[in-house]
């Protein structure tokens, strides 16, 4: 009979909300986002990190969480695409994706999302090619990419704008 594995407490913020779990160490990120925080919009996709379907921002970062530990976001945060909304209003990179029509079964959504969110906090005016390195890890098998990337850039122009009326 196999010993059984003793398990590990963890405290993560998911979307600003925080959650408790006792949890197995070997338990990945992607399943208690999934199970523990009961948010199943990051997507199981490949199990390799390959598709990037289960990316999220850790602590503002754009990780895979099929290749991390939940003990490893421990005391840490964690946003996912369900943390993009605010007040029932979508996200520019939301709405971008709805009017470019980037997405077709919507699978890898998220994980683009989450990607560009990273991307555009740290370039709010990112050309085509910083668009193509930053989601060069997430893949979608129903689009072309032109679509994806435009509604990076019509968000990316959004957001600028938005800013630009804040500061005055």
């Amino acid at each position: 009979m196999a010993a059984e594995i003793p398990l590990v407490e963890v405290d993560i913020r998911v979307n600003d909300r925080p959650v408790r779990a006792r949890t197995e160490p070997r338990q990945l990120l992607v399943e208690f986002v999934r199970v523990e925080a009961g948010l199943t919009g990051t997507h199981v996709g490949c199990d390799t990190s390959y598709c990037g379907a289960c990316t999220v921002l850790l602590d503002g970062r754009s990780v895979k969480s099929c290749t991390l530990l939940t003990v490893q976001a421990d005391g840490r945060s964690v946003r996912t695409v369900e943390g993009l909304a605010r007040d029932e209003v979508l996200h520019p990179l939301q709405q971008a994706f709805a009017e470019h029509h980037a997405l077709q079964c919507g699978y890898c959504t998220p994980g683009f999302l989450m990607s560009a969110v990273q991307l555009l906090d740290q370039n709010p005016d990112p050309d085509e090619a910083a668009i193509r390195k930053a989601l060069a890890g997430n893949v979608c098998r129903c689009t072309g990419y032109i679509n994806i990337i435009a509604a990076v850039r019509a968000a990316a122009e959004r957001m600028r704008r938005e800013r630009g009326s804040d500061e005055h």
